[in-house]
């Protein structure tokens, strides 16, 4: 039989198929686990929680004196500059254990506004974790890669995913997501922010959806978008597209803010005829 073939199954013929499956099989298992919505938290994979990092500059000191020599001073900087970044990975762990907290309060048959990240380590393994701390269900949409780390421990058991197309995981990213939390990151970081203001913009999500960047002494340097509309590449209201928050119960303000005006009250009747998983469900 064909459907059991597997020659046939990783055949290039049989990439629509692959590509369905991405689809239906995460849809099933998010029926499953009533999840209706979710809070999205990209950022760099590279950040380490603060105790690990404060591990890491103990054993570099203990190896030898300061000044010993050029190639353990660029190390010892730069150990110290993660310990600098790892502020972040504990404002993300704390957001999320907010959000997801507040969450589970909600009078809702299905779970609501569930924290998902990329499943991997640094700010998605925070995000996890923070959640998970919570008591809340917690998704990682990882993606298979050659030299890419697995999915970190703080994943719900059953929403642990993993993707072969990124389109794909990108849908399960927008397809579901309330509003976006984007931490520091690089380019992966900012091909996700791009891409979900690409769909605010043109209007291809109905629902609102709000995106947060998270720390703006980090954001303000790498991304001016300012000239973009002094130049007319972009209207000046898309400027208005994009928050700002520096401390976790900041940023869990606005998010809650968010939330509960666009997505506990009665939908518009736009709203209510969008597809969803909840209104799917039968």
């Amino acid at each position: 039989m064909a459907y059991l073939y597997p020659d046939f199954l990783e055949s290039a013929e049989a990439r629509p198929i692959r590509i369905l499956a991405e689809y239906l099989e995460p849809l099933r298992r998010f029926k499953d686990q009533q999840i209706q919505d979710t809070v999205v938290f990209f950022g760099s994979a590279r950040v380490d929680s603060r105790e690990r990092a404060e591990r890491a500059l103990r054993t570099l000191r203990a190896r030898g004196v300061e000044g010993a020599d050029e190639a353990y001073q660029a190390e010892l900087t730069k150990t110290r500059k993660a310990l600098e970044w790892a502020r972040y990975y504990e404002d993300a762990r704390e957001l999320a254990r907010l959000l997801t907290t507040w969450s589970q309060t909600l009078p809702s048959g299905n779970h609501r506004f569930v924290v998902t990240s990329g499943g991997g380590p640094g700010i998605m393994e925070a995000a996890n974790r923070g959640a998970r701390e919570a008591g809340g269900k917690t998704i990682g949409l990882n993606i298979r890669l050659p030299f890419e780390q697995g999915a970190n421990p703080y994943i719900t058991d059953g929403l642990h995913f993993e993707f072969h197309y990124f389109f794909m995981r990108k849908f399960w990213f927008a397809y579901l997501a309330k509003a976006l939390v984007i931490f520091p990151g690089g380019f992966g970081t900012l091909d996700e922010l791009f891409e979900i203001l690409t769909l605010v913009q043109t209007d291809k999500l109905s629902k609102k959806i709000d995106v947060l960047l998270y720390g703006r002494d980090y954001w303000d340097q790498v991304l001016n978008l300012k000239p973009i509309g002094e130049w007319g590449a972009i209207a000046e209201q898309d400027l208005e597209l994009l928050n700002y928050a520096d401390t976790p119960a900041a940023a869990f303000e606005l998010l809650r803010d968010h939330l509960v005006t666009h997505h506990l009250e009665p939908p518009t009747a736009q709203e209510a005829d969008a597809p969803g998983i909840a209104r799917t469900r039968g």
